[in-house]
């Protein structure tokens, strides 16, 4: 029998507490003296008409039973559980659970009774079969290992659940990583497991989703897989941090990611050997147009100022004749510079930045279009593939300006700092739409990008700040 502190707090936490019917009974009377909300809502009764109501027909047990019960709790000092069908006394065919207790307050016995549906118990109970039904099903049909884990401050892991999953994924059966979830650290190499222990402390410390990504060798299989893990983590009440996620197969996707990694890296290694071939060829070129077609121009110069020489004074024809001969080669001369200019300026022997204020300066005659160059040091020492990428970068920037941008004003700053040179060629024209970088056609801006990439550099197309038109084109190379 409890005690009368006890018993005044038990009981009013039972009444304020459960949800079932809750009566209580004068032992000596057998007459109700309390019955809780739940009780009244249930039973549509207030306590004066429920004590005009027999017990038996209200609670499916006679005052015998009932007396017998109570003899039985004096003994127990605890609930004593009766099944009754409820059916025989009023026509239900619903069953209940009568708990029968004894609780002395004061001087006096009350019988406590809580009366509990069993067909409430039987819904909730069908209701988690069905989740877990549905549970199940999710967890076979998923492609992969679902797991609850908890883990210790070093980040040791304890596994609380593993699917079925966990067989065809790590090889393992699931209950043997439950018991030892060493073998899943056991399978990583040092650096993968170092990872995977600082990845769960870092979950751990904020309370944020753990993503990990590493490699584990099946034994069994002789076979390296590409293991994906994503949990997210609760924290109970007793402070213990528990993470639901699941482990994922990604060795084809990581292949395959890998393989447009290397073939990125292969193309970017071919772009800048046939960028260098290239730029040997037109050196090559230049050269061979600057010697062999200048110092035939030279001779034939010569030769038409010999000839003229000689000519008499009546002669006018001849010398109208030779003095246009002479206009011809003078005009073929500088085509040679020009068509040699462009395939090696001579200006890149001057250095990086004198080549570009020389670009800068003949962009502004040619076009008319204000152009300002700016630049933090007076020298910047570069080598010869990377102040040609730098070079031909801007002289393609400036040709689509002038072909597409309508700007009135073009800035170049070329900026060097103990890591990196930085060339920013901004416009203030119409910009350059989303779509025109996409295009497939767009070989300008590909090749300008590839030329940087394949220096291990960046590219950039932006937009200027400040709400202005135009566009922004930022190439970053390591020195």
């Amino acid at each position: 029998m409890f005690p009368i502190a006890d018993a005044q707090l038990f009981l009013k936490a039972m009444m304020l507490g459960v949800s079932d019917e809750v009566y209580l009974i004068d032992a000596s009377t057998m007459q109700m003296v309390y019955m809780s909300e739940s009780a009244r809502e249930k039973t549509g009764l207030d306590i004066d008409s429920f004590k005009r109501e027999s017990i038996d027909n209200m609670l499916g047990v006679s005052k015998k039973v009932l007396e017998t019960q109570v003899k039985h709790s004096r003994s127990q000092a605890h609930f004593v559980e009766m099944s009754l069908d409820h059916g025989s006394v009023i026509g239900s065919a619903d069953n209940y659970q009568l708990r029968v207790m004894l609780m002395q307050l004061g001087e006096k016995e009350y019988v406590l009774i809580i009366k509990n549906d069993l067909s409430s118990n039987e819904k909730v109970v069908h209701a988690l079969n069905e989740s877990e039904s549905r549970f199940q099903a999710l967890v076979a049909n998923t492609p992969g290992l679902v797991c609850q884990f908890q883990a210790d401050s070093d980040g040791e892991i304890s596994f609380v659940y593993l699917s079925n999953g966990c067989k065809a994924l790590l090889g393992l059966e699931p209950e043997d990583l439950r018991q030892d979830s060493k073998l899943l650290y056991a399978m990583m190499n040092a650096r993968d497991h170092v990872k995977l222990r600082t990845r769960i402390k870092a979950s751990a410390a904020v309370v944020k989703p753990l993503d990990w990504e590493g490699r584990v060798w099946i034994d069994g299989w002789q076979d390296t897989k590409w293991i994906n893990l994503r949990a997210t983590p609760r924290v109970f009440s007793s402070g213990v941090i528990q993470w639901d996620g699941i482990m994922l197969n990604v060795t084809q996707s990581k292949n395959e990611r890998l393989e447009i990694e290397k073939s990125r890296h292969d193309l970017a290694a071919l772009t800048e050997h046939i960028n260098k071939i290239k730029e040997q060829e037109r050196t090559k070129i230049a050269r061979e147009i600057h010697d062999d077609l200048g110092g035939n121009l030279t001779a034939i110069k010569m030769g038409l100022t010999s000839i003229t020489s000689q000519l008499k004074e009546d002669q006018k024809d001849l010398k109208e004749k030779t003095k246009n001969l002479e206009s011809i080669v003078d005009n073929t001369f500088e085509t040679v510079h020009r068509i040699s200019g462009n395939l090696r300026p001579n200006i890149l022997d001057l250095g990086i930045v004198d080549a570009i204020e020389w670009q800068v300066k003949e962009f502004e005659n040619k076009l008319g279009i204000t152009c300002l160059f700016s630049c933090n040091q007076t020298e910047i020492t570069t080598a010869t593939d990377q102040a040609t990428a730098l070079f031909r970068i801007c002289q393609e920037a400036m040709s689509n300006i002038a072909k597409y941008a309508h700007a009135t004003q073009v800035n170049v700053d070329l900026i060097a700092s103990a890591n990196e040179v930085a060339l920013t060629i901004s416009d203030n024209g119409i910009g350059i739409k989303s779509d025109d970088k996409l295009k497939t056609d767009s070989f300008g801006l590909r090749g300008m990008q590839e030329r940087a990439i394949a220096l291990h550099g960046s590219f950039r197309i932006s937009k200027p700040t400040a709400d202005k038109q135009g566009t922004v084109i930022t190439v970053k190379l390591p020195i």
